[in-house]
C-alpha cells in the first residue's frame, strides 16, 4: 500500500546489487511512495549484479560510482541533481565489504591492509559522500541521509569481524556529521541498526544461518525483513520525521533491548 510520503521527493540509493540486497527493497518502496531516485554502485560491482533489471522497473538512471573516490562521489551527485531536475531530498548507504570476513580470516588474525579497505568502503565512504553533498549543497533543506548499521558496533559477534568497529565508524560519523548537517541546513543524518538479514553479502558470513535462527527466536518480534526495513526507511525519508537525527534506530524485532529469551533457552 502507497502513503505517497515521498510525493515530489528527488534521492540517490547507494549499494542495490540484486533482488536479496535491502537497497533494492529501499529502492523500491521509495519510488512506491511517490520519489524519484537514481542508483548508484561501484563499477565492478555492476558487472556482477543485476541493477539494470532494477534501473529499468523504477525509470531510474543508473550512475556508477566508487564510493571510496571523492570525484566520483562529486560527479555522482551533479549528474543526480540533472537527472531529477533539482536538489536531493534523501540520500540511503547501503555499502558495507571486508576482504578479512570474505577470506574467513580470523579476528586475532587480522590483514591489516585489508582492515584499512574495510574502513573505506564500509564508514569512511559515509563520510566522504556527506562531505560531497555539503561540499556541492546538493541537499534540499529538511533533507534525510541513512545509513545501515548492524548491533555489532555496540555487541561482540566474533565471525563479524573488523565490520564492528566499521558499523562503530559509520555510527559516529552520522552523530558528528549530523550536527553540522543540521545546523546548517536542517538535514538530519542517522543510521539504522537492522536485523540479520538474508543478503548476498550477509549470507556469506561464517555461521550466518544459525545466528539469523538465534536473532529470530531472541526477538519479541522477530527479524525484521527486508521489505520491512524499507517501510522504516521510506519514514525516515519523510516529513514525518523531521526532528530526528544523530541517532541510531535499531530496527531488529526488540533484539538489541533481549537479555534473554526463553525460547532460546528450549531450544
Amino acid at each position: 500500500m502507497s502513503y505517497n510520503l515521498l510525493k515530489g521527493k528527488r534521492g540517490v540509493i547507494f549499494g542495490a546489487l540484486d533482488d536479496k540486497s535491502i537497497a533494492w527493497k529501499i529502492a523500491e518502496r521509495c519510488v512506491e511512495e511517490g520519489a524519484q531516485i537514481t542508483l548508484t554502485n561501484a563499477p565492478v560491482a555492476l558487472r556482477f549484479g543485476t541493477l539494470d533489471e532494477l534501473g529499468e522497473k523504477l525509470n531510474a538512471k543508473i550512475i556508477p560510482a566508487d564510493a571510496t573516490n571523492s570525484e566520483d562521489l562529486d560527479n555522482l551527485f551533479k549528474e543526480s541533481m540533472d537527472a531529477l531536475g533539482g536538489q536531493l531530498d534523501f540520500v540511503l548507504h547501503a555499502i558495507g565489504m571486508s576482504v578479512n570476513v570474505r577470506k574467513k580470516k580470523e579476528y586475532t588474525d587480522t590483514n591489516y591492509d585489508w582492515m584499512m579497505k574495510t574502513f573505506d568502503v564500509s564508514a569512511i565512504s559515509f563520510h566522504r559522500m556527506l562531505q560531497s553533498l555539503w561540499k556541492l549543497d546538493a541537499m534540499n533543506e529538511w533533507g534525510s541521509v541513512l545509513g545501515l548499521s548492524y548491533i555489532a558496533a555496540q555487541r561482540v559477534f566474533p565471525d563479524y569481524g573488523e565490520m564492528a568497529e566499521s558499523k562503530a565508524l559509520l555510527e559516529s560519523f552520522a552523530r558528528s556529521f549530523g550536527y553540522h548537517y543540521g545546523n546548517r541546513k536542517k538535514v538530519r543524518v542517522n543510521t539504522v541498526s537492522q536485523s540479520p538479514t538474508v543478503t548476498t553479502a550477509g549470507s556469506g558470513i561464517k555461521g550466518f544461518d544459525d545466528f539469523f535462527n538465534y536473532a529470530d527466536k531472541m526477538s519479541p518480534l522477530g527479524n525484521a525483513s527486508a521489505e520491512d526495513c524499507a517501510s522504516y526507511c521510506v519514514s525516515l525519508f519523510s516529513d514525518l520525521t523531521k526532528m530526528v537525527t544523530m541517532q541510531n534506530l535499531f530496527h531488529d524485532g526488540g533484539f538489541s533491548t533481549m537479555g534473554m529469551n526463553p525460547a532460546v533457552l528450549n531450544d
